[in-house]
């Protein structure tokens, strides 16, 4: 799956919400989040531009799914596939 070219810093952390990352700071433009959904601490900074470029997208996920400990695609799906309705 290809990532979003139009995702912002805001709309990103408001998904990563899910594997338990909440944004303790602000410093200028980037937002510092924090997880401790694998019972340790993650700390992840996440520029608030819009939209977000796709390389530094692509090094925030793979980082999330290196703490998450799943397949890096298998994060993409869950963030940004759109949910299906039986």
């Amino acid at each position: 799956m290809k990532l979003p070219r139009d995702l912002g810093g805001e709309e990103l952390a408001r998904l990563l919400s899910r594997y338990g990352y909440r944004v303790v700071r602000q410093t200028g433009s980037h937002l510092r989040l924090v997880s401790t959904f694998k019972g340790w601490e993650h700390r992840i900074t996440i520029p608030k531009h819009k939209p977000l470029r796709v390389g530094t997208l692509g090094h925030i996920l793979k980082e999330v799914a290196a703490y998450v400990e799943i397949d890096r695609e298998k994060l993409i799906r869950e963030l940004f596939e759109p949910k299906r309705r039986a």
